[in-house]
C-alpha cells in the first residue's frame, strides 16, 4: 500500500477539506445568521404597517356606514311608524326616508325590524320594492336569536356576521336599535355582502398575510376562510369553539398572550401590539390593532418563511458573488485535482474502456506506487474474473429472459380476464337502470344523466308504476368502481324489499325501511369499521289522479324551477346507513305543468373545476336550472352535460354523477 501523505487520497482529500473550511462553511453559517436577524425584523415591521394600513382601510368605510345607520335609525319618521305600525301615513312616511338612505349605504340596501309587529322589511337593489314585511320572527327560531338579543342587550348597536334565511346570503349587519323617549321600538340598518367585505377588505394576495377581524371576546368576525367565521356572535354574543382566534392557538401560554395583547390594543386604539404564537401548524407573527369605532380587533398573521418581507435584489447579489466564489474555488480545485489525479487516470481509463468493450486481453499500465498503482493490480484480477463468469452470465440472461417472456404473456391475460370481467359488469349494471320503463311513461317529458367515474359506479337510479302513481328516485351509494357498484346491489335490495313490503306512495317510510334493512345486512357482516356503508338518496312519488308530488330524501334534495324561480325541498341531513340514525320526513306539494323537477347526486355538484379548482355548488346549478329549465328535455341534458364539461376544464371526474329530471304533462 502507497504511503499516505504522498497518495492522491490524501492530496486530493486535503484540497477539498481547504476549500469547504475557506468558503462554504463560515459563508453558510453567517449568511443564514443575518438573513433570519434581518427578517425577524423587517417581519415585524412589515406586520406593523400593514396591520396599520388595513385597519384605516376598514374602518373608514364601515364607520361611514354606522355612522349613516346610526342617523337612519334615528329618523323622526322612523320612530313615529314603530309607534303606530298600522298608521298608512306614517308607514309611507318611513318607507320614504329609508328609500333615501338606501341610495347612500354602500350595499345600497336598509332593514327594519319592528318589536311590537316581530315584522322584518327589507328593500335592495336587486329585490321588488315593497313595505310588507318579508317574514316575521319567531322567538323559537335559532335565526331569529340576533334580534331578540340586540332588542335585550345593553349597548344600543352591533356588527354582525351572520347568513339571513330569506336573502340567502350570508353578510355583515349593522345593526342599530331604534329607541324614542327611552323605550326601544325597534332595529334599523343594512348590511354589507360578506363576501365583497372580505374580497375588498380582508382577502389578500401577498403569500403567506392572514388578515382577520375578531371582536372583544375573540370570535372571529371576518376570516379569508368563511368556515372559520362565528355567524351571528356579533348580535347574541356567543361563538362556537372553533370560531375563535384563542382556540386557533396551540398553548395555553399562547392564548395568555393574546389575551394580554387584546387588552393592551383595546387600551391604546391605534397601536399595534405583536406577539409570536403557532397558528395553522405554522410559527407566525400575529400583528394586532383596535379599531374603537366598531369594536373590533384587526389581527394580522404574518408567517415569515411564506411572506416576502425581504427584497431579493441584495439577497440575490450575495447570492451570486458567493456563487462566483465558490466556482473559482471550484476551478482552482479541478485544476489541482486535474494534475494530481486525473492525468494518470487517463490511462487507466483507457484500459477500463477496452475492458468494458469485451478485449480482456488488454496491456494495464504499469502499477505505480499509490492508490492507482492498487487500482491497477485490481483491474488485472478484474479481467481475469470477467472472463471466467462472462459465459455464465450470457446463458443465465437467457434464461431469465425466457421466464420474464413467459411471466408477462401470464400477466396480460390475467388483465384482460378482469378488464372483459368488468366490462360485463357495466353491462348487467345498465340493464338493471329502468330506461325503457321511463321512455314508455314519461317519454320526451324526461331526461337522465349518468355517468360512472370508472366503467362501474355507485350511483343508480329507480322507476316503479302503480296505477295512477309512479315513484322515481335517484341513489348514491359510497364509493365508486367495482366497491360502489357491489354497494349499489345492496340499496336495490333494500329499497325494492322496501316497495314490495309498503307500495310506492309514502317515500319517507320507504327510506326508513331501507334504512333498517340496510343496518342488518352489514351489522351481519364482517365488514371493517372503516369501510363507509352510507348512501345518498331521494324518492319522488308522482300522484297523478291527485295532482300531487310527495317527496322525502336522504342528504339528497329535490329542485324545481320555472325559468325564473329555483326551488328546492331538501332532504334530511343523514344519508340511510350512517353511523347515526337519521329522521326521514316526507314534503307533499301540488304538480305543476310549467315546472321541471330535478333529482341530483353530489357528484355533479362537488365537481371540481374553474380556474381555483372549485366544486361546482349549488349556487351555480340554480342558475343553470333557471336559465334552461323552459327548454325541451333532452336540450335541457345536453346543456347541462356541457356546462359541468367547460366547468371541469381538465380536472379529473371527482365521483359518480346522476341528474334524473322530469315534468309532469
Amino acid at each position: 500500500m502507497a504511503d499516505w501523505g504522498h497518495g492522491i487520497r490524501a492530496k486530493s482529500t486535503i484540497a477539498l477539506l481547504i476549500a469547504c473550511l475557506v468558503a462554504l462553511v463560515p459563508a453558510v453559517l453567517i449568511g443564514m445568521q443575518v438573513v433570519e436577524r434581518i427578517r425577524g425584523h423587517f417581519g415585524e415591521a412589515y406586520a406593523r404597517n400593514f396591520t396599520e394600513l388595513h385597519g384605516e382601510r376598514i374602518l373608514g368605510p364601515l364607520a361611514r356606514e354606522l355612522a349613516l345607520a346610526r342617523r337612519f335609525a334615528g329618523a323622526l319618521p322612523m320612530r313615529e311608524w314603530l309607534r303606530d305600525e298600522d298608521n298608512a301615513t306614517l308607514r309611507r312616511r318611513a318607507f320614504e326616508e329609508a328609500e333615501a338612505y338606501r341610495a347612500d349605504f354602500l350595499d345600497r340596501s336598509y332593514f327594519i325590524a319592528s318589536r311590537g309587529g316581530l315584522a322584518f322589511h327589507f328593500n335592495d337593489t336587486t329585490t321588488p320594492y315593497s313595505e310588507a314585511p318579508r317574514y316575521l320572527f319567531d322567538r323559537d327560531k335559532p335565526d331569529d336569536a340576533w334580534f331578540f338579543s340586540t332588542i335585550a342587550a345593553e349597548a344600543t348597536e352591533n356588527l354582525n356576521p351572520n347568513p339571513d334565511r330569506w336573502l340567502h346570503k350570508i353578510k355583515v349587519w349593522i345593526n342599530v336599535v331604534v329607541v324614542d323617549q327611552g323605550e326601544r321600538l325597534g332595529v334599523a340598518g343594512t348590511g354589507v355582502d360578506l363576501s365583497t367585505f372580505i374580497q375588498s377588505f380582508i382577502r389578500t394576495a401577498e403569500p403567506g398575510v392572514t388578515p382577520m377581524i375578531v371582536d372583544t371576546s375573540g370570535a372571529i368576525q371576518a376570516h379569508p376562510d368563511s368556515a372559520r367565521i362565528a355567524f351571528g356572535s356579533g348580535a347574541t354574543g356567543d361563538a362556537a369553539a372553533t370560531a375563535t382566534l384563542p382556540a386557533l392557538l396551540s398553548s395555553a401560554a399562547e392564548r395568555e398572550a393574546l389575551a394580554g395583547a387584546l387588552q393592551r390594543a383595546s387600551a391604546a386604539p391605534g397601536q399595534v401590539q405583536i406577539i409570536e404564537a403557532v397558528l395553522d401548524g405554522r410559527r407566525q407573527l400575529l400583528a394586532l390593532t383596535y379599531l374603537d369605532a366598531l369594536r373590533w380587533h384587526l389581527v394580522t398573521a404574518v408567517d415569515l418563511d411564506a411572506a416576502r418581507i425581504i427584497e431579493g435584489g441584495w439577497l440575490k447579489a450575495a447570492i451570486a458573488a458567493l456563487v462566483v466564489v465558490v466556482l473559482l474555488l471550484l476551478g482552482a480545485f479541478a485544476v489541482a485535482v486535474d494534475r494530481l489525479l486525473l492525468r494518470p487516470l487517463r490511462g487507466l481509463h483507457q484500459s477500463a474502456t477496452a475492458l468494458a468493450e469485451g478485449r480482456y486481453d488488454v496491456s494495464l499500465p504499469p502499477p505505480g506506487r499509490d492508490e492507482l498503482g492498487d487500482l491497477n493490480r485490481a483491474f488485472a484480477r478484474m479481467a481475469t474474473q470477467i472472463r471466467n463468469h462472462t459465459a455464465d452470465l450470457e446463458e443465465k440472461v437467457r434464461s431469465r429472459t425466457q421466464a420474464l417472456s413467459e411471466s408477462h404473456a401470464a400477466m396480460a391475460e390475467a388483465q384482460k380476464k378482469v378488464s372483459d370481467s368488468i366490462q360485463y359488469a357495466s353491462l348487467i349494471q345498465r340493464a338493471l337502470l329502468p330506461d325503457r320503463q321511463l321512455a314508455s311513461l314519461l317519454g320526451e317529458h324526461h331526461f337522465v344523466l349518468w355517468r360512472p367515474r370508472d366503467v362501474v359506479g355507485g350511483d343508480f337510479y329507480l322507476f316503479r308504476a302503480e296505477g295512477d302513481h309512479y315513484l322515481v328516485g335517484v341513489v348514491d351509494c359510497a364509493g365508486h368502481g367495482v366497491p360502489g357498484a357491489l354497494m349499489t346491489m345492496l340499496a336495490r335490495a333494500a329499497l325494492d324489499d322496501a316497495m314490495n313490503r309498503h307500495g310506492i306512495d309514502a317515500p319517507a317510510t320507504l327510506l326508513a325501511h331501507a334504512d333498517r334493512s340496510l343496518r342488518g345486512m352489514i351489522d351481519q357482516s364482517t365488514l371493517p369499521r372503516a369501510i363507509a356503508t352510507n348512501m345518498d338518496v331521494g324518492l319522488v312519488c308522482v300522484d297523478r289522479g291527485a295532482r300531487r308530488l310527495r317527496f322525502a330524501g336522504a342528504k339528497i334534495s329535490l329542485y324545481w324551477s320555472d325559468g325564473e324561480e329555483v326551488g328546492e325541498l331538501a332532504g334530511a341531513r343523514r344519508a340511510l346507513c350512517d353511523r347515526r340514525g337519521g329522521e326521514y320526513n316526507e314534503h307533499s306539494v301540488e304538480l305543476r305543468p310549467d315546472l321541471t323537477y330535478y333529482l341530483v347526486t353530489d357528484g355533479y355538484l362537488d365537481q371540481a373545476g374553474g380556474d381555483e379548482g372549485f366544486g361546482f355548488g349549488n349556487s351555480r346549478f340554480a342558475e343553470l336550472l333557471r336559465s334552461h329549465a323552459r327548454l325541451p328535455m333532452h336540450e335541457q341534458s345536453t346543456a347541462l352535460d356541457h356546462a359541468l364539461e367547460s366547468y371541469r376544464g381538465t380536472h379529473a371526474q371527482r365521483d359518480d354523477i346522476t341528474v334524473l329530471s322530469f315534468r309532469i304533462d
